[in-house]
């Protein structure tokens, strides 16, 4: 069956850890909205008796999952982007979970006081934020996704086990927003973090992905997603 994957076009937003795993996987899948316009996805949330908050959702079948987490918890085992132990892929879940709240930290930057103000409304504690996230935030979230990668017993090469998760797409994922938005203090401190970088070069080298990458399906990264480029925000 092919993936059905409900998604705003014109941003990689949270829809692109999707995306990633599902080109890895050489599986195949429909961008949605991007077929029909974005308005498929009220009417997806309109059908259906089990509505997601927001999208992304993903349908594959009689199943409609949404939340990034939970999407991706489910294709780690349909796509085999998981660890098959139990207590790993747990493991995988929640580590997961915690790029979630480092992604969610990155978009707060920019819009502090609330997602329904524009930037330039909250300017003045933007700046603040983005201190604070630059300092401390950043090499915090950094140090304990190096720690995981130095302490794996199956070597440094992924986050959970010998192979591939999907946590270690989203890794590298936060990783791009993160050089996109704040290069010059991943500039100052990206070699502080050697794993963590080798991880994002092995991502961007794997053939599914470098092929991705070079094509027009995906989206340049831009000032209306989640980690967004504004100098006076990178210090």
């Amino acid at each position: 069956m092919t993936y059905e994957l409900y998604y705003w076009t014109g941003i990689q937003g949270r829809g692109e850890y999707v995306r990633l795993a599902l080109e890895e996987a050489g599986a195949a899948y429909t961008d949605m909205a991007r077929v029909e316009g974005d308005g498929v996805i009220e009417a997806l949330a309109e059908a259906i008796d089990t509505p997601s908050f927001a999208p992304p959702v993903l349908k594959h079948g009689d199943v409609v999952v949404g939340q990034t987490s939970a999407i991706l918890f489910y294709l780690g085992g349909t796509l085999d982007l998981a660890p098959l132990d139990e207590r790993l892929k747990l493991w995988t879940h929640q580590t997961q979970l915690t790029i979630a709240d480092f992604v969610l930290e990155g978009h707060d930057v920019h819009h502090p006081l609330g997602a329904g103000k524009y930037y330039e409304e909250q300017k003045p504690e933007a700046l603040r934020r983005a201190k604070e996230f630059r300092d401390e935030r950043v090499p915090k979230f950094l140090k304990w996704f190096e720690t995981i990668l130095a302490r794996n017993p199956a070597g440094p090469e992924f986050l959970a086990g010998d192979r591939l998760s999907y946590a270690d797409l989203s890794l590298f994922q936060v990783m791009e927003g993160l050089h996109y938005a704040f290069p010059k203090l991943m500039g100052r401190i990206g070699r502080e973090f050697e794993r963590v970088e080798d991880l994002r070069e092995r991502v961007r080298a794997r053939p599914n992905i470098s092929a991705y990458l070079r094509s027009e399906r995906r989206l340049a990264p831009n000032e209306n997603d989640l980690f967004r480029h504004y100098p006076e925000l990178d210090g």
